[in-house]
């Protein structure tokens, strides 16, 4: 195994070596080039080592300076990566600047590392700014959102853009090509710019927020996100549901939560024979007793005649709930009812089910067989029938 190890290697060591000849045009020497690459990193993990000390010490000072209690801050903690940054970035240059770079490259990575971290410190203050401004609007998390990613991507092409103009890019043709290159993107993706519109239009009209219960295309859902290219629904299933965004903005959409308390319609049928009033009495101790009907003036729990059914007069329970308990609205219906058949049967209401008299045309039945035994009709019949003849 050693001999074959052995072998290999310095097949790989000549391959390699006649290789790198070829393109510098002399004899490559592997010793030379492993001393030098050696020394070289010994002294990169010096400077680095130097960097790091420097970079604890002052630190250290500005730990001693802001003190224990602002440490926690986020002025101390955003200043501290910059002070990272900077750290690293001179270190950087060290290294590149022994390896054999050139002044003027040496001074491009400079500028370039100093103008990525006045975007990022830029991106920032100007993010604090619009959060501060749209939270004192009172205006949602969807629109932060929107406002924070716009800025993000806007932030993020210009610092692109300026940074590559430091090392010799053009910044007309990086800026036309950009152009020509967003016409063809927007031929070839005009699904997903569709739906980006119809997005930032979801998120300006605001027909609901994130936290709403919707019907969304037929599906129920609490909103949990608003993308700029989908709509987040939850069901109470815990299914998540990702729509379209432009299906959204061109269909009918039923917010729940929009007007705050929600009222829930619960039908009830009872029997002819019972009284409506009676089942509307035993029925309210239940509504006004639950503990998730709401009782506010105006949202007070009622028991209305509907309709008179076909086999039973049809009453309606119309209770009110908040609109935090519209996760759980499934089940306060459920035990809502569950209480009512009780309550009625417990009063002895009947509660019934669909009957059915069929009446056929010329069908005589037992007509035949029980005519037989009544001599009195023969008799009339055959006077009927005499008259008749007369």
């Amino acid at each position: 195994m050693v001999e074959f190890t052995a072998v290999v290697v310095e097949q790989l060591k000549k391959n390699l070596g006649d290789t790198l000849s070829a393109f510098g045009g002399h004899e490559f020497a592997w010793r030379e080039v492993g001393a030098y690459v050696l020394s070289q990193m010994l002294i990169s993990i010096l400077y680095l080592a130097l960097f790091l000390g420097v970079y604890l010490v002052l630190i250290g000072l500005i730990r001693l300076v802001v003190g224990k209690r602002n440490v926690d801050r986020s002025v101390f903690k955003h200043g501290r990566s910059g002070l990272r940054y900077l750290t690293g970035l001179g270190a950087l240059l060290v290294i590149l600047a022994q390896f054999g770079a050139g002044v003027e490259f040496l001074k491009a990575v400079a500028r370039a590392g100093l103008l990525a971290l006045g975007f990022y410190v830029a991106w920032l203050v100007v993010r604090r700014l619009i959060a501060e401004t749209l939270r004192r609007n009172r205006l949602d998390a969807s629109i932060q959102q929107l406002a924070g990613n716009v800025l993000s991507v806007v932030m993020a092409t210009f610092a692109v853009v300026t940074i590559l103009a430091q090392f010799g890019f053009d910044l007309l043709s990086i800026v036309a090509g950009l152009g020509i290159v967003g016409i063809a993107v927007g031929f070839a993706a005009q699904s997903t710019l569709s739906n980006f519109i119809a997005g930032i239009t979801l998120l300006i009209e605001r027909p609901f927020r994130i936290g709403d219960w919707v019907t969304i295309n037929g599906q129920d859902g609490k909103v949990v996100k608003i993308a700029l290219r989908t709509t987040w629904l939850r069901t109470r299933d815990n299914i998540f549901t990702m729509i379209p965004n432009d299906s959204v903005a061109s269909s009918e959409i039923v917010n729940y939560s929009a007007e705050g308390a929600t009222r829930l319609n619960i039908s009830v049928g009872i029997a002819y024979k019972e009284s409506a009033k009676a089942a509307r009495d035993a029925i309210m101790p239940v509504l006004l007793a639950h503990p998730e009907v709401l009782q506010s003036p105006g949202m007070e729990p009622r028991v209305v005649l509907k309709n008179l059914g076909d086999s039973s007069v049809d009453l309606e329970v119309k209770i009110w709930i908040t609109p935090d308990n519209l996760d759980v609205q499934p089940t306060i219906m459920a035990d809502v009812l569950e209480q009512i058949k009780e309550t009625l049967d417990e009063a002895g209401i009947e509660i019934p089910f669909p009957h059915l008299q069929l009446f056929v045309d010329e069908a005589k039945g037992l007509k035949p067989i029980l005519e037989p035994l009544y001599p009195k009709n023969r008799v009339d019949r055959a006077a009927e029938s005499g008259g008749d003849s007369a």
